[in-house]
């Protein structure tokens, strides 16, 4: 690396932008309802850069007031963007203040863009002998490079890249950067709404600097040009000349470069951490740590990250490109500042007392004591996180803020089960109620030495998930959030994943009992806080009658497991085998060579160069040929090998997540599989299935549909059975719409898509065609997901016109699904949140955001999440109720499986009519709707058959 100084410009807007994007699928929300993604984002980018290139000198650049000489130029220029999102806005004061208290220096003029800003200093850097790395994805600032000036372009998927003259010159075949000002003039850019010269695209662009040279050269040439091209760009001389100016960047704004303000000094680090915590940044604390610690990655990778981790005074500089991590490669590398360093509480800087238990007496002792509670924490440390192979080394339990007891479990099992035995009265007891955080793991646990947990439970996972379901659930995260607490970290005792991570067991019984009962005390603690916030949010009937008793139904479920027919899962992978080699081959006959399907990369130039399916292909922000799903689904009707290839995806897909990965999942010890149901993953209250994800498994193909075939009944004394709420959503709307025309279809028992398409196309129902009842079907299903006339006319046959006026049609016929979309929208403008029947609240914090894109998002969760969360909802009732039931009845019959509006079955032969009638009566009445609720029974030799 040369010896002279380096100077980082930060384009903060392109950066702050580029980050909120980033997380725009799953926002970053605090528990104060905060939406920190843009911060994080850029922050994220900024102490990437600095750990990377460890600056001599550092300034972000910000704009303000857009610029005014440019919008005197052109009244239009950037009018056509939309207001900048409110997570964009509210973050710009928090990215200031870090940087204030980094003593970075924030570099900005009224009236004048972040790019003039940047160009000024730029130049004046260079006069000074500095090589400037402009910061910033924005191509635009290739015309300022030099032999000093650099880009350093953040590139999509990780890393970066350094464009100097060499790259410019290739990225945009020109000989001069300067000439990257005539390609923007003559081409236009439609994101700052520069007009450029009319019919000129890029590749026209790039053939005229390299004929003419310039945008003047090319006006004052014209004569060479023909046709329609030579009238356009004549008849748009002014405009042409405009356009480079607009595209120009400023090198004159009064801005001054001064050496010292810029040096990258030595941040204020506990006021840096302070706004962390405050904006609840816990990973970004330690990387902010990290980035200004003295310690280079190597004297650190072997610390672990708690209290045994030496302390360090950041004050000596590094030197450049010392101790880099990788942000985007999910650097987690231990850091050398210690938690306590933080202004979190932790177990070393708080009071408690926490005790083991010596077997005998002491255990006979703490019992009784134990029995005259009326409400315990409780707390299960295990050998690993399968319930069904884990093994209890100790419980640890807490009635009382900073006081706790563990109780250690020998490892033998008949000991193990007679100390456990000691403990039942308590477990058992209906009048002592059981806190816990993620209580149906311990539930699992417990089931396996044959003790059932009794009497009222309060699950503080449960708790948080109802009172905001956007927020992450784990003790962590919520004992930092609410109680400014810093749990031990169980690395500290058994070290990270990996085949040398030990066992509870093998930890010394001080530290184990320090873990465990800092649990139980933490979510004792938690419960408290959680108690008040429940009943404020309404919430508190939906978590006592719902989400706790439905803990235990899941519990039973997982337990039980479905039983899978391996043999016939191989002989599908045969089959599969034979139907992916077929459309290898005939995709290679069509392309004309054999390549690697499954590399984007190569299917896109296959595609879109040798066969040139298509005139102006997408291409990713890599550079690639775009061939996601959504690319090639629009695609396949017309070009056979494209639907070949989204074949050829779903078979592999088919087999690898299924196929070969279920005999895997077979638990040995019960020879079934085991599904693991999360309670507080879906925002909209639905269970999310995990380890297998049973609810993912494709049924709209045949090959898909086959792999229900392998789930099949415990032995031949049984059956399974599947039951199927029929179209429940539409029943909702229809509901909570009041829409009558609707509700008296459903009413009358007709067929709901056949009645529609009987209405919007003005037929008698008896003469609706199959292909008007599909139509209707779409619209009926989409109307819910806000589905656009584009959107249809990509599902259907119909054209956009065509589709616009069928939406609209069926809005004329159904004009009160249309109002209740409307109110549902204003409930959630006026309160921030809708709600399910139930009560179960969505809360919406960009309903209303002034941008268009994220706002209509919200508006469409606004009608959504009331109709999916009125559904999930009423299963849960169901599955409530049904459980109940079968275990009152002490039926063999157990129920399996729930798959979104379907529950699955293992029926006991003899009690099948009993089943058929349960079952049915308790779905269809777990709710009472204006509309009845209608459930589809079916009976067979395996899942697919039941179904």
């Amino acid at each position: 690396m040369s010896d002279q100084k380096r100077l980082f410009l930060v384009d903060a807007y392109a950066l702050i932008f580029r980050g909120y994007y980033a997380f725009i699928k799953n926002p970053r929300i605090n528990s104060k309802g905060e939406d920190t993604s843009a911060i994080m984002g850029f922050m994220n980018s900024l102490l990437d850069v600095i750990k990377r290139e460890r600056p001599d000198h550092l300034a972000v650049c910000f704009d303000k007031g857009g610029s005014v000489d440019r919008v005197e130029m052109f009244e239009a220029y950037k009018a056509n963007r939309d207001e900048t999102p409110e997570g964009i806005r509210t973050a710009i004061p928090h990215i200031c203040n870090i940087l204030e208290a980094m003593h970075i220096p924030i570099m900005v003029k009224e009236g004048y863009e972040a790019d003039d800003v940047i160009g000024t200093l730029s130049r004046q850097a260079e006069k000074e002998g500095y090589k400037t790395y402009m910061v910033t994805p924005d191509k635009d600032f290739a015309q300022l490079v030099t032999e000093n000036i650099f880009m350093y372009r953040p590139v999509f998927g990780g890393g970066y890249e350094t464009w100097g003259i060499p790259e410019v010159q290739k990225k945009f075949e020109v000989k001069d950067p300067l000439q990257v000002i005539d390609f923007l003039g003559m081409m236009g850019d439609s994101s700052d709404n520069i007009p450029g010269l009319p019919g000129v695209g890029e590749k026209t662009a790039k053939k005229f600097i390299n004929q003419f040279g310039s945008m003047e050269n090319l006006l004052a040439n014209t004569h060479e040009l023909k046709g329609k091209m030579k009238e356009k760009i004549e008849a748009n001389k002014e405009l042409g000349l405009l356009s480079k100016q607009l595209a120009t960047i400023m090198l004159d704004v009064p801005v001054t470069f001064n050496a010292k303000d810029f040096e990258l000094d030595h941040p204020d680090i506990e006021k840096v951490k302070q706004i962390f915590q405050e904006l609840e940044f816990r990973r970004l604390t330690d990387n902010f740590l990290k980035t200004f610690s003295t310690e280079t990655t190597e004297t650190t990778t072997q610390t672990p990250d708690k209290q045994e981790a030496p302390k360090t005074t950041p004050t000596e500089k590094k030197s450049a490109g010392a101790g880099q991590f990788s942000l985007f490669g999910g650097d987690t590398s231990n850091t050398t500042e210690t938690v306590s360093e933080y202004t979190r509480k932790t177990a070393e800087t708080t009071s408690h007392f926490y005790q083991s238990v010596a077997s005998g007496m002491a255990t006979k002792l703490f019992v009784k004591n134990l029995m005259n509670q009326t409400s315990v924490c409780f707390d299960t440390e295990t050998t690993g996180l399968n319930p069904l192979t884990a093994e209890l080394v100790g419980i640890a339990f807490s009635w009382e803020v900073g006081k706790g007891f563990y109780i250690p479990f020998p490892e033998d099992r008949n000991e193990a089960q007679t100390l456990i035995e000691e403990l039942r009265p308590f477990f058992e007891n209906e009048n002592i109620e059981k806190i816990g955080q993620n209580l149906k793991y311990d539930i699992k646990v417990l089931a396996k030495y044959n003790i059932e947990v009794k009497g009222k439970l309060f699950d503080t996972m449960l708790a948080h998930y109802l009172i905001n379901p956007d927020m992450r659930h784990n003790m962590d995260v919520l004992a930092e959030t609410y109680l400014n607490y810093t749990p031990i970290s169980i690395e500290t005792l058994i070290g990270k994943k990996g085949k040398n991570q030990l066992s509870m067991r093998d930890v010394p019984l001080e530290k184990q009992t320090e873990y465990a009962v800092e649990d139980a005390d933490i979510t004792l603690q938690l419960k408290e806080h959680f108690q008040n916030e429940l009943g404020e949010a309404n919430t508190q009937k939906l978590f006592d009658e719902i989400e706790v008793p439905l803990l235990r139904v899941l519990a039973d479920m997982e337990l039980e497991g479905i039983n899978l027919d391996k043999g016939f899962l191989e002989s599908l992978s045969e089959q599969l085998n034979n139907d992916i080699a077929n459309l290898e081959k005939s995709i290679y006959e069509a392309a004309g060579e054999e390549f690697n399907i499954a590399s984007p990369k190569q299917l896109g130039i296959i595609l879109f160069e040798k066969m040139k399916l298509v005139d102006k292909p997408k291409k990713t922000k890599t550079g690639q040929y775009a061939t996601g799903e959504d690319i090639l689904s629009y695609l396949a009707k017309d070009h056979e090998i494209i639907q070949q290839i989204l074949d050829y995806r779903g078979l592999s897909k088919l087999k690898s997540t299924y196929v070969d990965a279920l005999p895997l999942q077979v638990e040995e010890s019960t020879g079934r599989v085991h599904t693991d149901y999360m309670q507080t993953v879906a925002a909209t209250g639905r269970l999310s299935s995990n380890n297998p994800n049973l609810q993912n498994i494709p049924i709209r193909t045949e090959r898909g549909r086959q792999v229900r075939k392998a789930f099949i009944p415990r032995n031949v004394d049984y059956t399974l059975l599947a039951a199927d709420y029929s179209q429940i959503e539409l029943r909702i709307i229809a509901a909570l719409s009041e829409e009558e025309t609707m509700i008296e279809a459903f009413k009358n028992g007709e067929d709901i898509h056949a009645s529609t398409a009987s209405r919007v196309f003005n037929v008698p129902i008896t003469e609706v065609t199959r292909e008007q009842r599909s139509n209707a079907k779409t619209v009926n299903f989409g109307i819910i997901y806000g589905v656009s006339a584009f959107g249809l006319s990509n599902q259907t046959d119909l054209s956009r016109s065509e589709s616009k006026e069928l939406i609209e049609t069926y809005y004329a016929t159904y004009p009160k699904l249309r109002a209740y979309m409307s109110e549902q929208v204003d409930f959630a403008r006026d309160n921030g949140y809708v709600q399910t029947v139930l009560g179960r609240r969505r809360y919406l914090k960009d309903i209303n955001s002034r941008n268009a894109v994220v706002r209509g998002a919200a508006e469409r969760n606004a009608v959504n999440a009331p109709i999916q969360g009125s559904a999930a909802d009423i299963i849960k009732i169901a599955m409530i109720n049904i459980h109940q039931k079968l275990s009152e009845g002490n039926y063999k019959s157990k129920m399996l499986l729930q798959v979104h509006d379907e529950l699955v079955f293992d029926i006991y032969k003899p009690e099948l009519e009993a089943m058929k009638t349960l079952i049915k009566t308790e779905m269809e009445n777990a709710y009472q709707l204006s509309v009845p609720l209608d459930v589809d029974l079916d009976i067979g030799d395996n899942w697919l058959e039941a179904h």
